[in-house]
């Protein structure tokens, strides 16, 4: 069960490209992750695919800029973090994780040292840390 959404301020509202995933959709599908996860169980490619992007959407909205680059292959990839922000080629700040990494990050379900610390997060540049920034929303259990 997931915990209450933090409400979107208005200098988010503002600042914020436009959400591609319906929150009512992605809360379900991060929902349905949780379940199926704390079950043992993978989802469905599409409970996965669409958990994953709304997730990057929720930390593009709570953390905007252009700074890092966050990919999550094969389903997603944002820029987020204000700070310099690059035009062309291969951003200085990157970070790769996959799925269930992501999703867990982002849900409280392991902290940023520990998949770290686990090599589970590629990370290069200066600002490649979101240790600030998640979790995002954490699932009640």
């Amino acid at each position: 069960m997931l915990a209450d959404f933090p409400k979107t301020t208005e200098k988010e509202k503002r600042t914020v490209a436009r959400r591609r995933i319906a929150a009512q959709d992605g809360q379900a599908a991060v929902r349905t992750w949780g379940q199926r996860h704390d079950a043992g169980h993978s989802p469905d490619r599409r409970t996965l695919a669409t958990a994953v992007r709304y997730l990057l959407e929720e930390l593009t909205e709570r953390a905007p800029g252009h700074s890092v680059e966050v990919r999550v292959p094969p389903f997603g990839v944002t820029q987020c973090v204000e700070g310099p922000s690059h035009t062309r080629g291969t951003p200085p700040n990157v970070i790769e994780i996959d799925p269930t990494t992501w999703l867990r990050l982002a849900t409280g379900g392991i902290s940023w040292a520990a998949a770290h610390q686990a090599g589970s997060i590629t990370a290069s540049g200066t600002r490649a840390d979101l240790s600030v920034h998640l979790p995002l929303l954490r699932i009640a259990g």
